[in-house]
């Protein structure tokens, strides 16, 4: 049985005070428990704050993204050693405002995820479609492609130390959701292309749903056979609002 997991996932949002505030609220409403796992990634400035108001609550965090490279002259990058030093478990790989704004190729990701792994974190790998790719009928082949590139670079057993987070960029943000069963059905092909290499990795991976994941809809997504929680934007950086998804499993 795959254990549910639900991911905030921060962006450019926050102050220390809005994170005060966000944090002790989260830990406050999941002092109880809940039966997910439940992380936070908040920017990379504001992760010694997260690590050290989180510490012993059991909630994990993690970064948005890291670097290709270990050290060096590469301004402004953050190294996955540097996120494994303030204890992050997790991190963002290949989100589609990387790929859309800042040019990151499947090359790139899939070597992004390599890095990640290498120092013991989780990458959270990010595939999805564009609105015009779904019209098109192209979203299987979007999906495989994004997936598969890190499979050839990885091999499938990285894949089994890893989450894929299915988010169709037309519903990022957008106040768009995929149907439950639409999400449902890319979440199912996911996991059979998994399954062609090998299916014990298939059957464990966790896949999570973004895209506008809101209270009164995450009960209904988290439904579905293949769906294992949610990568969640807008609705983390409200306590009473994330706590609500959380509890929706």
């Amino acid at each position: 049985m795959r254990q549910t997991l639900v991911a905030g996932n921060w962006k450019m949002n926050g102050s220390r005070e809005e994170n005060r505030h966000l944090l002790d609220g989260i830990k406050a409403g999941l002092s109880e428990g809940v039966g997910a796992e439940v992380v936070v990634c908040p920017p990379a400035i504001y992760i010694p704050q997260v690590a050290r108001r989180l510490n012993g609550s059991g909630i994990t965090w993690g970064g948005q993204d890291l670097s290709l490279h270990e050290s060096g002259a590469y301004t402004g990058e953050i190294s996955a050693a540097m996120l494994w030093d303030y204890q992050c478990r997790y991190v963002i790989i290949g989100h589609s405002e990387r790929r859309s704004l800042h040019g990151e190729t499947d090359a790139q990701v899939a070597e992004k995820f390599l890095v990640a792994q290498k120092v013991g974190l989780t990458p959270i790998l990010c595939i999805g479609e564009l609105l015009e790719e779904r019209e098109a009928g192209e979203t299987e082949a979007v999906v495989a492609r994004q997936l598969d590139a890190v499979i050839d670079a990885s091999g499938i057993q990285a894949i089994a130390g890893s989450v894929i987070a299915y988010e169709p960029v037309w519903a990022i943000g957008t106040g768009k959701t995929a149907s439950p069963q639409q999400a449902q059905d890319v979440h199912a092909f996911i996991r059979q292309r998994v399954a062609t290499q090998n299916t014990d990795v298939a059957e464990k991976v966790q896949i999570l749903y973004g895209g506008s994941v809101k209270p009164d809809n995450a009960a209904e997504l988290f439904a579905m056979a293949d769906i294992d929680g949610g990568l969640i934007g807008g609705a983390s950086l409200d306590a009473e609002g994330f706590l609500a998804i959380c509890r929706a499993v």
